[in-house]
């Protein structure tokens, strides 16, 4: 074993064990009936993980009871019955261009709680699940990449047309950020700026990643384990602990919101939002590649975007995401306004490690807007 694989594996066994054992579960599970998570596995679930609807509603209103600003909260319908679970911070300013927050993978309107009160000081701010996610409709999506991006692309066009919203400023974290810029490519017009907060999805998978980072043997045996199926499927399958898996995984999100919370409010929030029957996730693992990287890479794309939509690209000086994007983009668009802003003492969820910062950067870029 390799002297990095023995320091993964020392300072932290109870993850690799975790792993494994939801890998070998999987294995006793008919494949068919668990990659597809419908029929008799969505039948099933109910009765396993402790989650419901009302569970997720309940978890998100103990989080949306600390905004101190006045909101409306309503589903927003779509085509084909689709409904957008949404959050609406009105400002009587006809003149400022609302901001519109898309949540990352796994996520929900709930997760922006550190955010709402500054950013809808002076413009109107609306958050809302993405279709697939949180409180929003479950459809099913295309197995095919392309028609799956489409899907999501569209559900936001519907979203804005049933709102009346001419113009917005869009701000994704994640995969929101990857499916903002797709919307932004196809309807440049409703764009006025591109805000990509950690952006999943831009760069290729490199051809030779594996030699400039290895991956340890245990990581490619679960991967390959765990990769016909959704990338939470452990989580359903933990049923009854499935929570204390996501507690004990990611202990990090209590700290984030320790300044609201004292308890476990924001991590049942998180399971009981991935804990549901999949949907997006679904049309998530169907765009990707081994590893997590995009089928439809944005970085080939990004340069036919209207070169009037300014993009801001915002990392966490902690973060281990790929911060080369930012500086990838402008070399791609050379004539037009791009710019990366690194927060320091932020990771990957940089809205809610260094909130006041955070939030002081955006409204500076709406600023500029109008």
């Amino acid at each position: 074993m390799m002297a990095e694989e023995k320091e993964l594996v020392s300072s932290d066994r109870g993850l690799i064990s975790t792993l494994r054992s939801a890998a070998w579960s999987l294995v006793y599970v008919p494949a068919r009936q668990l990659d597809r998570e419908s029929g008799w596995f969505s039948n099933w679930l109910p009765a396993w993980c402790p989650t419901s609807v009302p569970h997720l509603k309940e978890a998100e209103e103990k989080i949306l009871n600390c905004i101190k600003s006045s909101y409306s909260k309503e589903h927003v319908l779509i085509s084909g019955g689709n409904k957008i679970w949404t959050l609406a911070f009105t400002q009587t300013l006809p003149n400022k261009t609302p901001l519109v927050l898309l949540h990352g993978f796994g996520g929900g309107v709930g997760l922006w709680v550190l955010n709402f009160d500054d950013l809808c000081q002076d413009r109107t701010v609306y958050a809302f699940d993405i279709l697939g996610f949180g409180r929003s409709s479950r459809p099913h999506f295309e197995g095919d990449a392309e028609r799956a991006e489409e899907q999501f692309v569209q559900s936001i066009e519907e979203w804005r047309m049933t709102i009346g919203l001419e113009k917005m400023i869009l701000l994704g974290h994640n995969l929101g950020a990857f499916l903002a810029s797709a919307y932004s490519l196809k309807y440049p017009s409703r764009v006025k700026s591109l805000i990509l907060v950690e952006p999943w999805g831009f760069p290729n998978r490199p051809d030779n990643g594996e030699e400039e980072r290895p991956i340890p043997i245990w990581i490619k045996a679960v991967g390959a384990m765990l990769s016909p199926f959704n990338p939470l499927a452990g989580l359903r399958l933990a049923g009854p602990l499935g929570l204390s898996l996501v507690q004990r995984l990611r202990p990090d999100f209590k700290k984030k919101y320790s300044s609201m919370f004292d308890d476990d409010t924001v991590t049942e929030y998180i399971y009981h939002c991935n804990a549901q029957s999949p949907s997006g996730e679904t049309a998530f693992r169907n765009m990707t590649v081994p590893y997590g990287w995009a089928q439809r890479p944005m970085l080939q794309r990004i340069d036919e975007m209207h070169p009037d939509i300014p993009i801001t690209v915002i990392y966490g000086a902690r973060s281990c995401i790929d911060g080369n994007s930012g500086s990838t983009i402008q070399s791609l668009r050379p004539n037009s306004y791009v710019k990366t802003i690194a927060i320091r003492g932020a990771g990957h969820y940089v809205f809610a490690d260094q909130p006041e910062d955070f939030n002081q950067k955006v409204s500076q870029i709406c600023d500029s807007v109008d």
